[in-house]
């Protein structure tokens, strides 16, 4: 059984634990593989971000994820997230459950939509995951991540709307469709 709970300072070892082994791969986040203990927790806990992690029946925490505003101001009701799962738990369906949770909670804070700025186009088990769970690719961002060991590789803009998806806007004098 794995649950998924607001991140509290008791976690933050574990959050760390996790974000390292993940950015030390250099093949899905920006980060950079020396990004410290401080830095990492000081972006992923900011004020401003709602930090969860999931943690399975023994207690540990196999994963975490993070949902702020992509944007300041008038882009602010679109939620930006970044989600990481422990290598020992890759394959057990920690980052559906994260997608499903996360999916909810950007509702319940009163988000319109996810979007992900850079979904690395090689991260083929990210890109399946979003996309199962209602993500589309809007669009494909030429050579826009810095691969460890592929180099310059493709990196999708993807998003989806949570609740109801609003009607599609119409021009004046339109009628809606």
């Amino acid at each position: 059984m794995i649950h998924l709970l607001p991140a509290a300072s008791e976690h933050h070892d574990a959050i760390w634990h996790i974000f390292h082994e993940v950015i030390q791969g250099g093949d899905a986040y920006v980060f950079p593989e020396h990004m410290s203990q401080s830095e990492a927790l000081a972006y992923w806990l900011a004020p401003g971000h709602h930090a969860y992690v999931a943690v399975n029946g023994g207690g540990r925490v196999i994963g975490s994820y993070i949902l702020k505003p992509n944007q300041p101001g008038r882009g602010a009701h679109v939620a930006n997230g970044s989600y990481m799962t422990a290598g020992s738990a890759r394959g057990m369906g920690v980052g559906s459950i994260m997608a499903e949770h996360s999916i909810a909670e950007a509702e319940r804070l009163g988000y319109r939509a996810i979007q992900f700025n850079i979904v690395v186009s090689t991260n083929g088990t990210a890109v399946r995951l979003w996309q199962r769970h209602g993500f589309k690719i809007l669009a494909t961002l030429p050579l826009a991540f810095h691969h460890a060991k592929l180099g310059y590789v493709d990196a999708y803009l993807m998003h989806r709307f949570v609740g109801e998806a609003p009607a599609a806007p119409t021009m004046p004098g339109e009628s809606p469709p």
